[in-house]
């Protein structure tokens, strides 16, 4: 948008083999990271590198334009980056109770100490997305209906109610039986009955 005008030419002469190319990666006879290798190992950029970056540059622009001109994408786009902070909120809380540093010096154990984390990070995710589960049926039993924009921004990435001490203790509850813990029902919330 602010740069320099499209070579719309370069694009044309190098166009067959542009299309050769995207035909080739779409068949599965290649891999689109292998032709960036190819391409990327020439000496000198050679035409088809220079045309796929014009065309990269115009769908840039057109993705810009959307950006701009579409709020829903920006509030997607928001959203998705929302989740990924979340997620990073998670497990810097989960790390020795936000203190958040990896102590050991050998590599394996650093290795060691950042699967723990992943594996904490999802255990809690897995507990939540299970609760999550069992109160929408239990509302459906009830006949309450979940507005569809209540449940775009359900996240199963809160640890609010966890104690998060550092200590994390492992038992053989086994969750495929259906015996959840008693869903705690907050008195005087509303939420609206099917028609």
């Amino acid at each position: 948008m602010a740069a320099q005008a499209i070579d719309e030419q370069l694009i044309a002469s190098h166009w067959e083999d542009i299309v050769r190319l995207a035909t080739s990666i779409r068949t599965g006879v290649t891999s689109a990271s292998t032709m960036l290798e190819r391409l990327g190992s020439y000496p000198r950029a050679n035409g088809l590198a220079l045309a796929l970056r014009e065309i990269g540059r115009v769908e840039r622009t057109l993705f810009t334009l959307d950006w701009i001109e579409k709020p829903e994408e920006r509030r997607r786009a928001t959203r998705e980056l929302n989740k990924g902070e979340a997620q990073n909120a998670l497990k810097r809380a989960i790390f020795f109770h936000r203190t958040g540093r990896i102590r050991d010096h050998g590599l394996q154990a650093q290795g060691h100490r950042a699967s723990a984390l992943n594996l904490v990070a999802g255990a809690i995710v897995l507990w939540n997305t299970t609760y999550l589960e069992a109160v929408l049926r239990h509302m459906e039993q009830q006949g309450k209906e979940i507005p569809a924009e209540f449940l775009q921004h359900l996240s199963p990435l809160g640890w609010q109610h966890i104690n998060l001490t550092g200590d994390y203790l492992w038992t053989d509850h086994d969750l495929t039986t259906g015996t959840l813990r008693p869903l705690r029902q907050k008195i005087g919330a509303t939420v609206p009955q099917k028609a």
